[in-house]
């Protein structure tokens, strides 16, 4: 490809086809809104509904402009800035609108939203959290009224009946996990008035790239109650006394761990075992196990609150309510910590974020930072990125990094930074990696005198109130990732604007530059003054990338600053591994997830046939000839089917449990066919293939099973008292996605080594 193919092919370079034609439009656009304002609140709604009937979509587009424009400032008294209509035509064109942060993306998500729904279109409006979801849609409500579109939200508090009756609303609110879930719910449903998600339409995706990027490989789980999973406690003791760098070795990047030969010899010892042969099932649980002491830090990746494990997200900085590991991995974390395993449940049905997203027939977004992840979303999602300009030109000062050679000296930078511009009464927003570290920040401030407000995942319950106060002069907050917050910072008095405006303290810098826009963008909203610059060390987890980094400790001078332009390039360079790896693993989860995904919707489409049409009851009658007919003659054919439909649905959902348990198990360990010198991915998918081919044969035979002692009445078959008894309970969660691809390779170099 050429180089003026790829400059018209980079993401972004389609916007002109999107919204270029509203620059001749304007002129028409303020003459319709002025005709508009004219109209009654009742000639308004009467309006809305007949823009998209008639007229050319440029025309369409052009009216409905207009009449947002003035429904917006009559019903919220914010008249929309002609970027907040540009974002508006981008989302009704189907893709992702890059707009900075403050530049009002929650209005421009209920216009779009709107007008999908004018046009017979369902819509859900999907956010990273049940809080905003329905903070978002009280909001916008009497803008939707005015336009005569009918709104609902959802969360997780919700009862069934409530949910079922949000979505019949042609605007639905809800975190993306709550829709999630609630589609894998309805997976269950024997009659159509259990569904609780009738249709996937048209989503718009709040933090569009946080959602489909980072999150995309996340699995939503469904589970049944089952026995609980216990971790082998006698092996968490035994690795807690292992010592780093005689018995096992971590990776340079902090991804790995394995054992070492002293290690193994160690460990085969003290239990009489032979890891590599015969006991390889107790490799397996010291492999948990060890990824969970060396690899696994408590108050960066998971917090304990109330004698529970709860994970931190990574891209939020808060509490991830309703996620785990994997079984194996939480049990092992939970016996470190010394406390009681949590249930599990078996797995009754599971997807990928990816998976849910893509499952809707339009695909379309907001975010602050699309243009760093315009490829990805291009190739997972086939969706372009229409950036932007803002209302008023940024004048933020975003100043080079500060680069030092230890942490210590680093966050004594930080407070020496944080001391100098207080005192002139700046207010100042640190933004840090992890909980461990804003409260070690926090407790050098207050030894040095300096009161500050600290936002992290173990008390974010006076979130909005530090966040609107921040902006106030003299203020300082210190915040673990502030992604998905939902808030705007905003400079709350004069001092602070003569002060220099709100300053942004990166505490390091994120696996991904987009979070550090993210942080950015917290200065400089809307034409404000501001500021921002990272400080990162050598010791930062993002440095360990570039093991080659520490030989420049000995150009810090007596703070610790490196002033060496390489070592800053190695920062930089740190960070595109880190997002090069994170593309790969993505590119990884949707390769392994892709052939689970099309037999599931093979298997819900044989499930919809059996409830609506009775498909598979001919070939029960054909294997049971004389038990039906006699069924038939005494309560009749339809009781019959009805029966018959029950026992083949349970089957069919009991046979796809044990089918997912298998690809689960199957994907676990196979990067060892490596050790055969077969392709993992090939093996993968050669092996589910061959698996699946029995599926419905299986279901048939476990039917038929099912049915020969049965008894039917003329209230149809008592399910549990033949044996097939669903789970009395269900939850969902979220679990990360495969943990142990690139240690599984360092074991089998191990192996091969033996």
């Amino acid at each position: 490809m050429g180089f003026l193919s790829r400059l018209l092919n980079r993401p972004g370079a389609q916007a002109e086809k999107s919204i270029g034609w509203l620059e001749k439009a304007w002129p028409q656009i303020d003459t319709l809104a002025e005709e508009y304002a004219e109209l009654s609140d009742e000639a308004i709604a009467v309006k809305a509904a007949d823009i998209f009937t008639s007229g050319s979509r440029q025309e369409q587009l052009r009216q409905y402009a207009a009449l947002v424009r003035e429904a917006a400032d009559r019903a919220l008294d914010e008249r929309p800035y002609n970027s907040q209509i540009q974002g508006l035509i981008g989302l009704l064109d189907g893709s992702i609108v890059q707009m900075l942060t403050g530049e009002g993306k929650t209005l421009v998500g209920a216009m779009a939203a709107a007008g999908y729904a004018l046009q017979g279109r369902t819509v859900h409006v999907v956010s990273v959290n049940d809080y905003l979801a329905v903070r978002d849609r009280n909001w916008m409500k009497p803008l939707f009224d005015l336009l005569g579109v009918e709104s609902a939200s959802i969360s997780e508090a919700d009862s069934d009946g409530t949910r079922r009756q949000s979505y019949g609303a042609e605007v639905v609110y809800g975190a993306v996990t709550e829709i999630g879930f609630d589609v894998l719910r309805d997976r269950f449903i024997v009659d159509d008035d259990e569904i609780r998600v009738p249709s996937r339409d048209v989503v718009i995706v709040d933090e569009a790239d946080s959602v489909l990027i980072d999150e995309a490989r996340v699995p939503l789980v469904l589970a049944g109650s089952t026995e609980v999973q216990d971790a082998d406690e006698k092996i968490a003791a035994l690795v807690t006394n292992l010592e780093p760098g005689l018995h096992y070795d971590v990776s340079d990047d902090k991804q790995a761990v394995s054992l070492s030969d002293a290690g193994v010899d160690h460990i085969e010892e003290l239990l009489d075992a032979d890891l590599f042969g015969e006991d390889a099932q107790t490799l397996a649980a010291i492999n948990l196990a060890l990824y969970a002491e060396a690899l696994v830090k408590r108050d960066v990746d998971y917090l304990i609150v109330d004698g529970q494990v709860k994970l931190i997200s990574g891209s939020r900085g808060r509490v991830a309510d309703l996620q785990r590991w994997p079984d194996g991995l939480q049990a092992a974390v939970e016996a470190k910590e010394k406390l009681k395993t949590t249930e599990s449940g078996e797995i009754l049905d599971q997807m990928t974020v990816e998976e849910f997203i893509r499952g809707y027939e339009t695909v379309c977004g907001m975010t602050g930072t699309a243009l760093a992840v315009g490829d990805d979303l291009r190739e997972f999602y086939d969706l372009e990125i229409v950036p932007v300009e803002p209302h008023e030109k940024v004048i933020r000062d975003d100043e080079p990094d500060r680069l030092y050679t230890f942490q210590e000296s680093k966050e004594r930078a930080i407070v020496e930074e944080v001391d100098e511009q207080h005192a002139n009464g700046r207010p100042v927003l640190i933004g840090t990696r992890s909980v461990a570290e804003s409260e070690s920040l926090a407790a050098r401030l207050r030894e040095r005198g300096i009161s500050c407000q600290v936002l992290n995942a173990k008390d974010d319950s006076r979130e909005a109130e530090i966040i609107a106060e921040a902006g106030r002069s003299g203020a300082v907050t210190v915040s673990t990732q502030m992604a998905g917050r939902g808030t705007d910072i905003r400079l709350v008095d004069e001092k602070a604007v003569e002060a220099g405006g709100l300053l942004v303290i990166g505490a390091g810098r994120y696996p991904s530059s987009r979070l550090d826009d993210q942080l950015r963008g917290r200065a400089g909203r809307q034409g404000d003054p501001g500021s921002s610059v990272f400080f990162t060390s050598l010791e930062d987890e993002l440095m360990s990338r570039v093991p080659e980094a520490k030989r420049f400790v000995e150009e810090g001078d007596e703070t610790g600053h490196i002033a060496n332009r390489r070592a800053a390039q190695l920062v930089e360079h740190a960070q595109r591994m880190s997002e090069g790896h994170n593309t790969a693993v993505h590119r990884d989860t949707w390769r392994f997830n892709h052939l689970m995904k099309q037999q599931r919707e093979i298997v819900l489409g044989k499930r919809d046939r059996i409830r609506k049409e009775h498909s598979g009851a001919d070939e029960l009658r054909e294997r049971l000839p004389e038990q039906t007919e006699a069924w038939d003659e005494k309560l009749g054919s339809a009781v019959v089917d009805d029966a018959l439909r029950d026992v083949l649905l349970f089957q069919l959902d009991q046979r796809w449990v044990e089918h997912l348990a298998y690809l689960n198990n199957l994907r676990e360990g196979i990067h060892l066919r490596t050790l055969a010198k077969e392709r993992p991915h090939e093996a993968f998918n050669t092996e589910s293939i061959q698996a699946f081919d029995t599926f419905w044969p299986d279901v048939l035979d476990a039917a038929t099973a099912a049915l020969e002692d049965a008894e039917i009445t003329g209230d149809g078959i008592d399910l549990p008292s033949h044996g097939m008894k669903r789970p009395s309970s269900t939850w969902t969660y979220l679990t990360t996605e495969s943990t142990f691809g690139s240690d599984i390779e360092t074991v089998v170099k191990r192996a091969r080594g033996r």
